[in-house]
């Protein structure tokens, strides 16, 4: 799709922002962004009169699609609770694009999303990044696996805990997690073995995944509230040398110096929830920006439907409320997630080469008052408000 949007408060969020500037769509893909920009007769041209201009925001942790909202058990397909080691199992097989919480997303200016299986395994599965548009997941399929998710804490050992089998300890979780990751070292030399020799190799898809990881190729997206916790995600990942990437975090700030000496992100959040066990006693909103003063690489999740994603950037305004810089709190939704997610070549910024996906805000997002006006994904429009009447076009537009 090709697409101009001009005489917009462009801010492309890795730079600084253009006052009256152009975001130029070419084939899909963001071709110039600034305020001289020269538009190819017969391109469609949007005014964006004086609204903001922003990149689609990133939720970097959620389950849209695999937890339907308003399905009960019928759209409930987050965890497969009946195998401690979840690693051959794809977010992906789960989805149905029909879930009411897209539209929403795309209503909240939420464009990507990483759909991650739950928190009930020791090892869930593999997640997957999407567009928030399209009538099939593989049509909206920006990249899978994005990388495999892991749970230590509360919920694996409540799980297995109640069905009086291993893990129903701390120790017993990260024991599942550390046998996993020696029989994944151990099938790494076998399968080289035999591939030198040449002689044929039986597949395991639990631990071929296990190697990428082992590889270097996936990160590990630890599920850890607490700060003992997160201590056992850190000294995991020493002990096998994969690349871990802090969920949820919500005791981070207790350690957050740890946090930033070993360049480790946090994605954290929901920050719009009760309480609602021991490991969340200390949740707040000011945490956010304890760590992002500490010097730790930050994103925000709804953890969608935990919290509703069209909420992302409300849990951004309410943080920057609670200390956290503003510039930090809006990169937090967008490049940061991205890069954190290994998307930021497709995503996360208005940046000459990366999706068209962009938005038009009649104001400041932070500004609790502000809304996203116009919502395009690789250029063309899926949503749009006008009149008082938010017109989702998802199911139309997708025909």
């Amino acid at each position: 799709m090709n697409l101009a949007i001009t005489s917009g408060y462009v801010v492309p969020v890795d730079g600084d922002p253009i006052e009256g500037g152009t975001v130029l769509i070419q084939d899909g893909k963001i071709a110039a962004v600034g305020r001289e920009v020269e538009i190819p007769p017969g391109t469609p041209v949007v005014d964006a009169a004086g609204g903001w201009v922003l990149p689609g925001f990133v939720e970097a942790h959620g389950h849209l699609g695999v937890h339907e909202e308003a399905e009960g058990w019928a759209g409930q397909d987050t965890n497969e609770k009946t195998d401690p080691n979840g690693a051959r199992l794809r977010a992906l097989d789960a989805i149905n694009p029909a879930d009411l919480g897209f539209a929403d997303a795309l209503s909240g200016s939420v464009t990507t999303a990483v759909i991650k299986p739950g928190s009930a395994n020791p090892i869930g599965g593999q997640t997957v990044a999407v567009k928030c548009w399209g009538r099939t997941v593989d049509e909206m399929l920006i990249r899978e696996p994005v990388s495999v998710k892991s749970a230590l804490g509360e919920n694996p050992k409540r799980v297995y805990g109640d069905q009086n089998r291993l893990p129903a300890t701390r120790q017993g979780v990260a024991a599942v997690i550390r046998d996993a990751f020696m029989k994944a070292q151990d099938y790494r030399a076998r399968r080289a073995a035999a591939d030198d020799e040449g002689k044929p190799f039986d597949r395991d898809a639990t631990l071929e995944i296990l190697v990428r990881v082992l590889d270097g190729e996936l990160p590990w997206c630890q599920h850890t509230h607490r700060a003992d916790d997160i201590a056992t995600a850190l000294r995991l990942a020493d002990e096998f040398g994969y690349r871990v990437v802090i969920n949820h975090g919500t005791e981070g700030h207790l350690i957050a110096d740890v946090l930033a000496e070993r360049g480790i992100p946090v994605i954290i959040g929901p920050l719009f929830t009760s309480r609602s066990k021991v490991e969340l006693r200390h949740r707040s909103l000011r945490n956010p920006g304890i760590l992002a003063r500490a010097g730790v690489e930050l994103a925000i999740t709804t953890d969608h439907p935990v919290v509703p994603i069209h909420f992302l950037v409300h849990q951004a305004t309410l943080a920057v409320k609670e200390g956290l810089d503003r510039e930090v709190a809006l990169r937090s939704i967008t490049v940061n997630p991205a890069r954190i997610m290994g998307l930021d070549d497709r995503v996360g910024a208005l940046r000459p080469g990366l999706d068209g996906d962009v938005v038009i805000w009649s104001g400041d997002p932070l500004d609790i008052m502000s809304r996203a006006l116009r919502v395009f994904v690789d250029g063309r429009e899926v949503y749009s408000y006008a009149d008082g009447v938010a017109d989702p076009y998802y199911r139309e537009a997708a025909r």
